[in-house]
């Protein structure tokens, strides 16, 4: 299990990049950009604890929704694979940033059972201009880990 676990890790990390796009300067993330892009990783966090798969769903790319089709289906993928997004301990945001113009949003998470996880949110600027989630790589942290 734990290798299946690394492994997919190790893929969705590997993957990021595809995930996050459209971003007009690959060369800089405004300040309204980055509030934006924590606002919606924390407002999917927040939909986690509160028990609503739906409002959690709504924040996902297309992409996303396309692939689990319902609120139901996504929420039973983040209980299985990510339980420690659920209901965390503590949550400590990184700043937002822009890499080879992939928009990610850093999460230190420490959960319930104490155990330290880094989260990378791949974000993806939608036609409104709004950001959604369009993946997201969890691997085990440490608590000495910074911004």
């Amino acid at each position: 299990m734990r290798r299946a676990i690394l492994l997919i890790v190790w893929w969705s990390l590997a993957a990021l990049p595809a995930f996050a796009q459209g971003v007009a300067n690959p060369a800089e993330l405004s300040g309204t950009d980055a509030k934006a892009v924590r606002a919606v990783v924390e407002s999917q966090l927040k939909a986690f604890a509160a028990d609503q798969p739906a409002q959690a769903f709504s924040y996902a790319a297309p992409g996303i929704r396309d692939q689990f089709r319902d609120a139901a289906g996504f929420i039973e993928m983040v209980r299985r694979s990510y339980p420690m997004l659920i209901r965390p301990a503590s949550v400590s945001f990184l700043r937002a940033e822009l890499r080879d113009g992939a928009v990610t949003q850093g999460v230190q998470f420490r959960s319930a059972d104490g155990r330290f996880w880094r989260a990378v949110y791949g974000l993806q600027r939608q036609p409104d201009n709004t950001w959604l989630i369009n993946g997201c790589a969890v691997a085990p942290g440490n608590e000495a880990a910074t911004t």
